[in-house]
């Protein structure tokens, strides 16, 4: 597990915006396929606060262990003891995957003494766990960072991952592999599935700024084309870009794809158009005629759309 900062935190500048915007998209759309609609929703409360916790006064050693156990009742694993142990190490935390019975957590030294984010390494560790009895990885160490994250944040712990963001005065702190706002925008899209707010929970200021950056996005991803919440703009490029496709000039030629719509023609008889699911990002076929109810296989949302 990665962290960043400047000086008073662990590492460099934090990177801000949404560069591993498509990563994410397809971390979502993965967890569905891998874990199903129905598991998906069995995850409908994050951990709570109140379990998560770490009081100055509570043994550091038997503390880690107790916030351990919590994050692997959450992810339903297997009952088994949480070790936790600290050493001095460039990265945050790190986590054994092997097959015993155990399950073996190292954090970096410096949480000895910033308890309040130990439940934020611990939630991305133990999620690697539940990832790897899942089988499920992305190619590469970063794209594979990234999907731990979005899970941890989609199911439920990732607020604790958010909320480990901070910057005041020289001090500025970011846990995973996640922008700010990219972890915003994965716990607004859990939001909008669930109707679980996070907001209250953040103890950090940037954090909640961060979530409501993230809740834009993810609301405009349900106002696009050929979405009916699609606002007047949207609509007008999109009738531009049908017109297009629906021309007889067109007959041979690839598909048409309006500029950053995410929708694409296909076919001429009849014409079709494909989109992203706004809640799972898995891409929705259907017809071009006007008003229709659509119906996502992977996700089961409904939507209204205007084709």
């Amino acid at each position: 597990m990665a962290a960043t900062g400047r000086p008073g935190s662990s590492g460099g500048d934090i990177e801000h915006g949404y560069p591993h915007l498509d990563t994410v998209r397809a971390a979502v759309t993965a967890l569905y396929k891998r874990l199903s609609h129905d598991t998906v929703r069995t995850f409908d409360t994050s951990v709570p606060p109140a379990e998560v916790s770490f009081d100055d006064g509570e043994e550091l050693y038997a503390g880690a262990q107790r916030v351990a156990r919590a994050m692997v009742r959450h992810l339903r694993l297997p009952d088994a003891r949480a070790i936790v142990a600290f050493r001095d190490m460039t990265l945050a935390a790190n986590v054994e995957l092997t097959a015993g019975p155990e399950y073996f957590v190292e954090l970096n030294s410096r949480f000895k003494t910033h308890r309040r984010d130990i439940g934020a390494a611990l939630a991305h560790e133990v999620m690697h766990v539940y990832l790897h009895r899942l089988d499920l990885s992305f190619p590469g160490t970063r794209a594979n960072e990234i999907l731990t994250d979005t899970a941890t944040a989609y199911l439920g712990a990732g607020w604790l991952l958010l909320d480990a963001y901070r910057e005041h005065g020289p001090f500025a702190q970011k846990l995973g592999y996640l922008t700010p706002e990219e972890f915003g925008y994965v716990l607004a899209k859990r939001a909008l599935l669930f109707g679980e707010d996070p907001a209250p929970w953040f103890t950090s200021p940037q954090a909640y700024d961060a979530y409501k950056a993230g809740m834009a996005l993810a609301r405009r991803d349900a106002q696009q084309p050929p979405l009916a919440a699609a606002g007047w703009t949207g609509r007008r490029r999109y009738a531009g870009a049908r017109r297009a496709a629906q021309d007889p000039r067109r007959a041979g030629r690839s598909d048409s794809r309006a500029p950053a719509g995410g929708y694409a023609f296909e076919g001429s008889a009849p014409l079709c158009v494909s989109f992203p699911c706004p809640t799972c990002h898995q891409r929705i076929r259907v017809p071009v005629r006007g008003r229709l109810r659509a119906r996502c296989g992977l996700c089961r949302t409904e939507l209204e759309c205007d084709t």
